[in-house]
């Protein structure tokens, strides 16, 4: 018979301890008709109130039930203890404050058993919720992010709800000590390839006062999401923030045009802010995108993985633009360099400032331009040949074993 682990961190939940307890008892019927036998662990993560004695009051009267204490290490940290602690091949968990229903583990147990390695209860997928409306809006934020930077829908990214198989701990971690390992988990199991699915749960008020900060913890969310895929696909951060600098710089630039084609021939102060404000855009989002084309091989010859896909899901490297940055850019500075030679020769045959400026920047844009480019080529002239290297050694190896 297989093992289903429970795990639950508590801190100062006394109110509501044991009933969380007695309600994922109540599903070992279920469970054992399914030929699942359950442990319960209860971490106790330093409560200063009755937590760790009512559990261990349950615990007595229950033998699947096992309390471990330990001293205060955070809510990722208790859940860690409880997944080296556990015996089970399949790992749950939930919060000890009754907002999540026990009696749906079974059928997250029937959704792993159809062929995935991770489940979420989802509280968002259209199950009654008792959920506040700002912690609503977070979740849907959160979610709608991860669901872009991951290119997989994902509709509750911090669910406290899951089950999974205990090998994905392998793939998973390192995870973080506090509230923010539910979206980690999240956001490495989707770069990690790992099979995931949701179920939808109904969500209640809690019982006890919320240790859930939103301003605090939503920001400690969002830099957990942003840099973990960061350390897997930068380019899917990067390369989407300077396609925005690149956008702004791209409309600034627009607008400008069909104010000429207009009839307008003189641009005042705003006009000015505006278009320094395009060639610092332009400036920022090409380098940006450069950076995380870059950063993308990086990662690779760091995990020693094949280079991953670029933004959106799309094949960035197998497709030729970055292996055109040299030339691109090459062109792209020779014109800067001739709009600036016109605009010096211009200013050699009497033309005041007032009438070449515009060349003048324009010509410093086309230069920096082209350089950002051309220095991005070299770079990931050198990570490509570094990234075949070991493949490229191999090859000559065998091929040194094969004798006339």
């Amino acid at each position: 018979m297989s093992i289903f682990s429970v795990v639950i961190p508590a801190y100062n939940e006394e109110k509501g301890i044991a009933q969380i307890i007695q309600r994922v008892l109540a599903i070992q019927p279920e469970l054992k008709q399914a030929g699942i036998s359950l442990e319960v662990l209860v971490i106790d993560d330093g409560s200063r109130d009755r937590t760790a004695e009512i559990a261990c009051k349950m615990a007595e009267m229950n033998p699947e039930v096992r309390v471990i204490s330990q001293k205060n290490k955070g809510y990722g940290g208790a859940l860690k203890t409880g997944f080296a602690q556990a015996r089970g091949d399949v790992i749950g968990f939930l919060d000890a404050d009754g907002t999540y229903p026990p009696e749906y583990f079974p059928q997250l147990i029937q959704e792993l058993n159809r062929g995935v390695d991770l489940v979420i209860g989802s509280r968002m997928a259209g199950a009654k919720s008792q959920m506040p409306v700002t912690r609503r809006v977070g979740n849907i934020f959160f979610a709608s992010l991860l669901s872009l930077l991951g290119w997989q829908r994902i509709t509750d990214s911090a669910s406290g709800m899951r089950v999974f198989r205990r090998e994905v701990l392998q793939q998973i971690y390192p995870l973080p000590d506090g509230l923010n390992l539910t979206p980690v988990m999240s956001t490495r199991a989707i770069h990690e390839q790992i099979k995931m699915s949701e179920v939808a749960i109904p969500y209640s008020e809690r019982v006890g006062r919320s240790k859930l900060s939103i301003f605090r913890d939503g920001w400690v969310f969002l830099e957990s999401i942003v840099w973990t895929v960061l350390a897997y696909n930068p380019v899917q951060v990067l390369g989407i923030a300077g396609l925005i600098h690149l956008g702004l710089a791209a409309i600034i630039i627009a607008g400008l045009v069909v104010a000429r084609l207009s009839g307008i021939t003189t641009i005042g102060p705003w006009g000015v802010a505006a278009l320094f404000a395009a060639m610092i855009a332009a400036i920022i989002g090409i380098s940006l995108f450069a950076l995380g084309v870059a950063s993308n091989y990086l990662v690779s010859l760091f995990y020693r993985r094949p280079i991953r896909q670029g933004l959106f899901g799309a094949p960035i490297f197998k497709n030729p633009l970055e292996n055109h940055f040299g030339w691109i850019g090459a062109v792209i500075l020779t014109l800067g360099l001739a709009l600036a030679a016109v605009s010096l020769v211009l200013g050699i045959q009497g033309w005041e400032i007032a009438r070449i400026w515009l060349y003048l920047l324009g010509s410093t844009m086309g230069i920096l331009f082209g350089v950002q480019l051309m220095i991005y080529w070299l770079l990931l002239r050198v990570l490509r040949e570094l990234s075949k290297r070991d493949d490229l050694a191999a090859k000559d190896m065998n091929g040194s074993l094969i004798h006339p």
